[in-house]
């Protein structure tokens, strides 16, 4: 799935692509695209027509495009395998096409492409500048809004394991399993020492580790390890070439050469230096 600097690369295509350009039509050619955009599509596509994209903005994985004339935005999240793609208007469709936007400037599409349908679009009110189904979302740690203060003590009030409180939306946004593993080797932690153990320093040097692996990953367009994580011209990132320990199971770590460790966490996996990450007691 998709993680912050994922989605974050496709926000400033949409950025760049999108805002300013009043939308023509929108058409949705699979109902499980908008399945929780209740009122559904005819009232989906009516809502969209004549309204201008004001901004692309980001929360976690979450996208949004503010809309002229209310306070509601065109409200997408990728799920396994959603892609926002700004194609030209006559380039044939995909073929796991779900929804297509077209503008009144007769420049490219805008077409959310989901082989999975496991990601969708809807409309929503906003809330204080943030769609209100996801008002609930922590801000990521790249927001001004985002409270280190809070995060340190909602983090040892958890009592649970480390990279579970990661993946904690409730905590932080935006952190996937992919660069929790990265941060944390970083900030050399095990990814089972339990938060009421970390001191407020190393709650701090961790979520310094946080930002610059995903601040990493944002230069180098993502982490894709297949065709499905693409930006919106459809270009894939290359992170995954800097990866220090996911995904290179038995392969020597590069600060201590001792070989990466792969251990089952929540129905995926988890990947350490047994020497540098610590088992905690």
């Amino acid at each position: 799935m998709p993680e912050l600097p994922e989605v974050e690369v496709v926000r400033r295509g949409l950025h760049q692509w999108v805002t300013g350009r009043e939308i023509a039509a929108a058409e949705v050619l699979h109902p499980r695209a908008i399945r929780r955009h209740l009122p559904g599509a005819l009232e989906l596509a009516a809502r969209l027509q004549n309204r201008t994209p004001l901004s692309a903005e980001r929360r976690g994985k979450y996208l949004w495009l503010p809309l002229s004339g209310a306070e509601e935005a065109l409200m997408a999240h990728l799920g396994m395998s959603g892609q926002l793609l700004v194609v030209p208007h006559d380039a044939p469709p995909e073929k796991h096409l779900r929804v297509r936007l077209r503008f009144h400037d007769g420049g490219p599409d805008l077409r959310f492409v989901d082989q999975r349908t496991f990601g969708h679009v809807m409309v929503s009110p906003l809330a204080g500048g943030v769609p209100e189904p996801i008002a609930h979302i922590a801000p990521d740690p790249f927001e001004s809004a985002f409270d280190e203060a809070r995060f340190a003590a909602g983090l040892r009030r958890k009592r649970t394991e480390i990279k579970r409180a990661l993946l904690d939306q409730s905590l932080i946004s935006g952190v996937g399993n992919i660069y929790a593993d990265e941060a944390l080797w970083l900030a050399r932690l095990h990814w089972a020492r339990p938060t009421n153990t970390l001191t407020r320093p190393k709650i701090a040097e961790l979520l310094e580790a946080v930002r610059r692996v995903m601040g990493a990953a944002l230069l180098q367009g993502g982490t894709s390890f297949d065709s499905l994580y693409v930006n919106v011209n459809g270009e894939s990132g290359y992170f995954d070439r800097s990866l220090e320990v996911y995904g290179r199971r038995e392969q020597p770590c590069s600060r201590c050469g001792t070989p990466i460790r792969r251990e089952p966490f929540m129905n995926r996996s988890s990947y350490f230096c047994p020497r540098c990450q610590r088992r905690p007691r």
